[in-house]
């Protein structure tokens, strides 16, 4: 048992890994790409919003499939679209193919974003879904620490080409683990009555269903508040505090590894206390440590050990909030759990695109904006949490009550 455990996490966490290493490999080849293309940098970054933007819209229509055909197809699917077009991608003669390329690419790592939290769905709940969740996120994290600087260095060495040919050889892997290492867990027998109907019909029933909603939502400010780093580091440490590049992905790595440690006491953890406890009190303490950051920022402590001191203690218990609401909105929809985790990445990925643009309109010349835009994330997933889980504990949730 405890070898599947961890074969599932290493297959399921490699293929939700995909779209996220494409877009963090990628990030330190935008200005060469620019250089080498001819094209101007929005050209360049167009092609990257357009990876984001088909990746949310990938996921909506990935749940139903997963859900109609079994998990197995689609997968295979998306990963053999991701890897032909990151072949594309990496002989593109000119930026507008690169653009189209991008997008379709975005559509196949779609795939591993929404079905393997289906599979861990289908496979267990509670703490077994938890612990397994935990163990997804610690290969499927790898990425923002070791990408940024693997991208970097592999650049130098060999080009931004040489990018896509790497994610290419990435994506031939998901596939042979997928073929060799996981079972189907969507049985014939569970796709009767699945349809496009009902999978309309499953949508409409998510979005009246409050407390879907609002577990969906304390993961998506939580997640938020990463996305607002993600966007906005790199000029506020290297910009600012004149950080190098390597120096600014150790920091970086420093935040994701906070994130990843923590997250894998969530089994742990929510067998002893439970999962409504375990993520009423992560949120408290999530809240409290990035408005603490917002608070001595706006007093002018500006010193960036203490900003780096927090974040990576408000991150580290973003590690439980992320899994333990993924399982808990998750666990009352079993029966069409594709479709609720396609609906569940896709709102959490619009949620995260807006808190980027937004954040991104107040950036001047200090750190002020990015922590402005981490803290109100961090309080907003406070808010769904009260209103969503005041009433509820455990013995509660554990009764369907």
């Amino acid at each position: 048992m405890k070898q599947n455990f961890f074969r599932n996490a290493l297959v399921l966490g490699l293929l939700s890994a995909i779209g996220p290493f494409a877009i963090d490999m990628y990030l330190p080849a935008l200005p060469s790409i620019g250089q080498s293309l001819g094209a101007q940098m929005s050209a360049v970054q167009a092609s990257l919003m357009a990876f984001f933007i088909s990746l949310g819209i990938g996921q909506i229509i990935y749940g139903p499939i997963s859900d109609m055909f079994g998990r197995k197809p689609p997968l295979y699917f998306g990963m053999g679209l991701f890897a032909i077009c990151s072949v594309g991608c990496a002989i593109a003669p000119d930026v507008q193919t690169l653009i189209v390329l991008r997008f379709l690419q975005g559509l196949g790592a779609a795939a591993g974003m929404v079905i393997p939290r289906a599979i861990v769905r289908d496979l267990h709940t509670g703490k077994d879904a938890a612990k397994l969740m935990s163990l997804l996120m610690l290969v499927f994290s790898v990425s923002p620490i070791l990408a940024p600087l693997a991208g970097s260095l592999l650049i130098e060495w060999a080009g931004w080409r040489s990018v896509f040919w790497v994610i290419t050889v990435a994506a031939l892997m998901a596939l042979v683990l997928l073929a060799t290492g996981q079972a189907e867990t969507r049985l014939p027998a569970d796709r009767v009555g699945s349809n496009l109907r009902s999978a309309l019909s499953c949508y409409w029933l998510l979005l009246r269903d409050r407390h879907f909603l609002g577990l969906v939502f304390i993961g998506a400010f939580g997640i938020s508040s990463f996305f607002a780093y993600l966007a906005n580091s790199s000029f506020v440490l290297i910009d600012q505090y004149g950080l190098s590049p390597r120096e600014y992905s150790i920091a970086f790595a420093a935040n994701a590894a906070a994130f990843i440690g923590v997250s894998q006491f969530t089994g742990r953890l929510s067998a002893r206390f439970g999962l409504v406890r375990l993520v009423k009190a992560a949120v408290i303490g999530f809240a409290a440590v990035m408005t603490l950051l917002l608070l001595v920022n706006l007093f002018g402590v500006t010193r960036l050990d203490v900003m780096v001191v927090l974040l990576f203690i408000g991150y580290g218990f973003l590690g439980l909030i992320i899994p333990t609401t993924s399982v808990l909105a998750l666990e009352e929809h079993g029966a069409i759990a594709g479709t609720a985790s396609a609906l569940m990445g896709t709102l959490q990925f619009v949620t995260g695109a807006v808190v980027m643009a937004v954040v991104g309109l107040f950036v001047g010349d200090s750190a002020t904006p990015m922590i402005a835009g981490i803290a109100g994330c961090a309080i907003l997933a406070f808010v769904f949490s009260w209103f969503t889980l005041r009433r509820i504990t455990d013995d509660a949730h554990q009764h369907g009550k």
